[in-house]
């Protein structure tokens, strides 16, 4: 007769494991010999040593029971099914693997790749860090509210790189902001450069005119985002109610005689 430790020794686990088997009922707990301690027979050992070997193997210890007492055919069937799960598993943990890897280059937490490579992107055009992240941060709040339509967004804000030189500017004059006071002088070249680019838009049908949508609370989100980021950009967003633009990720009304004289 043996006691738990003993058990333990001969099987390869630990006592706190034979406890658990116990209160799991995988493993019948003995009585106590007069002494108060528990006593532990040959087929003890046979069973705990399967039981090891079933979990080793990775099956799950709610099924081990089922194994213990199923005869071949069952335990055949079983196997394959307790198999096909581990696989599952696998196939789960390196895909997680492979996020985890790109996870380390920060901007493809919760963002597409194409959006990755448009801030990439913004980097070469020498856009600074500190601007970057706001507008990843844009973009991580964007991208689920647009999960079919991402990549043509994308494509669009890329086409505007590629041929509207103010884009590029704008870019330019962004990167700095976040080491603007709200006086700088250069917030009114800003409010410029993004007044013409709206007009154009406009006109150009890019971007609708409509009043917010109350049940829609996103465009506001992003507005909030925008006006609490940086002194400079509620002095940017003021400039710019002042001249009749109202809203920046959805515009709520336009100055209509500014438009209209424009060729």
């Amino acid at each position: 007769m043996l006691t738990i430790s003993q058990l333990a020794s001969y099987a390869g686990v630990t006592v706190r494991t034979v406890r658990h088997y116990h209160r799991i009922g995988l493993l019948a707990e003995p009585e106590r010999d007069r002494s108060g301690y528990r006593s532990y027979d040959a087929a003890a050992v046979v069973r705990l040593i399967r039981i090891r070997v079933l979990a080793d193997a990775g099956v799950p210890l709610a099924r081990v029971q089922e194994l213990l007492v199923a005869g071949p055919d069952e335990f055949a069937r079983a196997v394959e099914a307790i198999d096909k799960a581990l696989s599952a598993d696998i196939r789960r943990l390196q895909s997680n693997r492979k996020r985890i890897a790109q996870l380390a280059a920060g901007d493809h937490l919760a963002l597409p790749q194409v959006v990755v490579e448009y801030l990439d992107r913004l980097r070469g055009l020498g856009v600074g860090e500190a601007y970057i992240e706001l507008e990843r941060d844009a973009w991580i709040m964007l991208a689920p509210q647009i999960p079919l339509d991402i990549e043509s967004v994308v494509a669009e804000k890329n086409r505007q790189l590629d041929e509207d030189p103010d884009m590029t500017r704008l870019y330019r004059l962004l990167s700095s902001v976040p080491e603007w006071s709200a006086d700088d002088p250069r917030v009114v070249e800003l409010a410029d450069l993004v007044e013409d680019l709206r007009i154009r838009a406009v006109q150009s049908g890019e971007v609708e005119i409509g009043d917010a949508d109350a049940s829609d609370p996103f465009a506001a989100l992003l507005d909030s985002a925008m006006a609490h980021s940086t002194p400079v950009a509620r002095r940017l967003l003021a400039i710019l109610e002042e001249r009749g633009w109202r809203g920046w990720a959805q515009l709520e009304r336009v100055p209509e005689g500014r438009i209209a004289r424009d060729p």
